[in-house]
């Protein structure tokens, strides 16, 4: 319980619906508990009509004697029904408060576990798989609303319910109470086991189906493998496998809910038998009537679905405590990376490092070692290097992805950290290495960086970033929907609407991380004509492995191992003779070739 002590404060705002749903528990469980009473009544009276009317039979007031009896009964009867329509009346709104409760508390316990998904650092999601976060958001936190639903109604109503019933047995006969309620333990304990047994059948069945949907999907995304190197039967065959394991612990879940009910129903009738037995001997001692044997059979079938629900609901509290442990696991995770200022403030773009490094936490791989370098506002600045010369890590450092291990990065001759968080990155917009398209239309792909954005600043944009004439082919233009990860673009295609994104926000600084290699020599220089008109008088950083990309840069920095070599202008570097000339040697000659 120490671990859904959270949920308590959830518990407390919906505080008014929990007592007013316990005030209806209350009011169905005397309705459902009356009707016993009336039941022993009629009971009582139907066995001393058959005795007087046998003495009044032939007399004159037999007749008026039977009518009355048959009102009676019609009257008990019109009770019952009346009595059973009210419980449900007030067990459809216990529903409406209890359940709806946990409904809500659902709601906000997901929306409060996604807000602050979305303030964890980049090395939480390093660290963690996607499948895991989703399954926590997903799966753990439905097991909880099964706590806090189901769970608490039950458990409020067995408690109700063996205190208002259990007191009326006691009051009648002691003796009668004891033997009518003993086999209700061995049921709740027996269907404490045989539901802990179905639990763990029902984990591995689950665990079973997420690794066969993982194979089919994965088989599905890399068909044109499977086809291409004619592996379609061992596709199968480890289909069929899977399947057939997953068949075989769907039977052992079923041989074990076989024994449920039939277990269930020889408890319930022994204590009917034992109920019937010592009923009819208290009977016979006149410390009884008949009546009471059908009152308390009747109370036993009232307490065998409070008794019955015990065992499952302790199941159902371990498992959500155990959900809740893995919520807890990530909340408890603090954010690396917040604002330290809530001022709001417009920057110029002037960018600065000084003795930056960084030493990714999750791996502990040195990206940067020791980097200053100056750009300043207006100016464009190149960043080239091989793969893993920490190009990439420079970029998630600009946009505060990351804070450096060590040493600082001024904007404006601020240290960035000082910066409200979300305003600072509202002002830098990245183009990503890792180009990510929602699966939605061009229009609402590229309008994610600005809202509000109108129809005439998304057209430009698309203009600028070289793609308005793809666009124009398109059928549906800017409502073609790009699918999942923008899987109906071109690798092209798909890097230019991220620039597109990147610049219809009007940033201050600019980054393209490597978002022009998918993209021929003639529409990389189109582009970056059009960024120099776009970006006057605002910073721009492009990280690429192409000399093409950086020649037209105001300065340039090659980075290898995570530390600058060479750094200048386009043909300073050249003059050098070093790193820069060389790979300017490579590529042109690639390119003539």
């Amino acid at each position: 319980m120490k671990e859904l002590a959270f949920l308590n404060k959830y518990i407390y705002r919906y505080g008014f619906r929990l007592t007013l749903g316990i005030i209806f528990m209350i009011i169905s469980n005397i309705f459902a508990i009356a009707p016993a009473q009336v039941v022993r009544y009629a009971l009582d009276l139907v066995v001393d009509t058959l005795k007087t009317q046998t003495l009044l039979e032939g007399a004159e007031l037999h007749s008026v004697f039977i009518d009355d009896f048959f009102k009676t009964v019609l009257l008990y009867g019109a009770v019952i029904v009346s009595m059973a329509l009210l419980r449900g009346i007030f067990l459809f709104l216990v529903r409406q408060t209890i359940i709806v409760m946990s409904r809500l508390i659902e709601f906000d316990l997901k929306n409060d576990i996604f807000e602050h998904y979305q303030k964890l650092t980049l090395s939480f999601y390093r660290r963690n798989n996607t499948g895991d976060l989703m399954a926590r958001i997903s799966e753990d936190v439905s097991k909880v609303r099964m706590y806090l639903g189901p769970a608490i109604m039950y458990s409020i109503n067995m408690v109700i319910s063996f205190i208002l019933t259990i007191g009326i047995m006691l009051s009648i006969n002691v003796h009668l109470t004891f033997w009518a309620l003993f086999p209700l333990p061995l049921l709740s304990i027996s269907i404490y086991f045989v539901n802990n047994v179905i639990n763990k059948k029902s984990e591995l069945i689950q665990q079973q189906l997420s690794s066969m949907s993982t194979f089919v999907q994965e088989a599905f995304s890399g068909i044109r493998v499977i086809k291409a190197f004619v592996r379609e039967k061992e596709s199968l065959s480890q289909f069929t496998d899977n399947a057939t394991e997953y068949q075989n612990r769907q039977l052992e879940l079923a041989k074990v809910n076989s024994m449920f009910y039939p277990l269930m129903l020889f408890l319930i009738g022994l204590s009917t038998i034992l109920t019937v037995y010592v009923g009819g001997i208290e009977v016979e001692k006149g410390t009884i009537t008949p009546g009471v044997i059908a009152e308390f059979i009747m109370y036993v079938t009232l307490l065998t679905w409070p008794v019955t629900s015990l065992g499952w609901v302790t199941s159902i509290v371990q498992r959500a405590a155990a959900s809740q442990k893995r919520i807890n696991e990530f909340l408890n995770e603090t954010p690396e990376i917040v604002s330290t200022s809530d001022e709001v403030q417009e920057i110029k773009g002037n960018l600065k490092f000084e003795n930056v490094s960084l030493v990714y936490p999750d791996s502990g791989i040195k990206a940067l070692d020791d980097l200053s370098f100056e750009i300043e506002s207006g100016k464009t600045l190149a960043i080239l290097g091989t793969t893993g010369s920490g190009k990439s890590t420079v970029a998630s450092l600009i946009s505060r992805l990351y804070d450096p291990t060590s040493g600082k990065i001024l904007v404006d001759n601020k240290d960035l950290k000082s910066y409200n968080l979300h305003d600072i990155r509202s002002q830098i917009n990245m183009a990503p290495q890792d180009v990510f398209l929602f699966s939605n239309t061009l229009r609402n792909n590229i309008a994610f960086a600005k809202e509000n954005a109108t129809e005439a600043e998304i057209v430009e944009a698309t203009k600028n970033a070289g793609l308005w004439e793809n666009i124009q082919h398109m059928e549906h233009g800017l409502d073609t929907i790009v699918g999942e990860r923008g899987i109906t673009l071109s690798g092209g295609q798909k890097q230019r609407t991220t620039i597109a994104r990147a610049i219809l926000g009007s940033p201050k600084i600019l980054v393209l991380d490597d978002s022009l290699s998918a993209v021929d020599t003639k529409t990389e220089n189109q582009i970056l004509n059009n960024l120099q008109n776009v970006m006057h008088n605002k910073t721009s950083v492009i990280i690429s492995h192409r000399v093409s990309s950086a020649k037209l840069a105001d300065k340039i920095i090659v980075l290898h191992e995570g530390k600058i070599i060479e750094q200048g202008t386009h043909d300073e570097l050249l003059n050098l003779e070093g790193h820069y000339n060389t790979l300017y040697e490579q590529q042109s000659k690639g390119n003539n070739l």
